[in-house]
């Protein structure tokens, strides 16, 4: 944050407690607490000016050796897409797997059958 705006928000935030004790200064126990956040603020004000004062928050800019490129840059390739050939080898190729396993499956399971005793009636 920059100092400026981080000495201004401490002094709105001290401004509005003002009028807030002003507002209820009836009641001992809300003036108390106001201002014992007013005396926060007030340091917290005071910590962040010492600090702006001692150079530390100050922002240096960092200064670039050599200026952006402003060379073309390499235009990129077009997307790659599948065409009606290719996709339709991939349907063929998965729907071939897809009856091996069936075929599988099926010859699996009849050998199982065949490969169970016949039970007694």
């Amino acid at each position: 944050m920059k100092t400026n705006k981080a000495l201004k928000r401490p002094a709105k935030i001290e401004a509005s407690i003002s009028d807030m004790t002003e507002r209820y200064s009836s009641s001992p126990d809300i003036l108390e607490t106001l201002q014992d956040a007013k005396a926060a603020v007030t340091r917290a004000k005071e910590a962040v000016s010492l600090q702006a004062s001692s150079g530390k928050a100050k922002n240096l800019t960092v200064k670039r050796s050599k200026p952006p490129s402003k060379a073309k840059r390499e235009l990129s390739k077009p997307k790659r897409r599948l065409s009606a050939a290719g996709r339709k080898a991939i349907i063929a190729a998965t729907k071939k797997r897809w009856r091996l396993q069936k075929a599988a499956a099926k010859a699996q399971s009849t050998a199982a059958r065949k490969a169970a005793p016949a039970r007694k009636k």
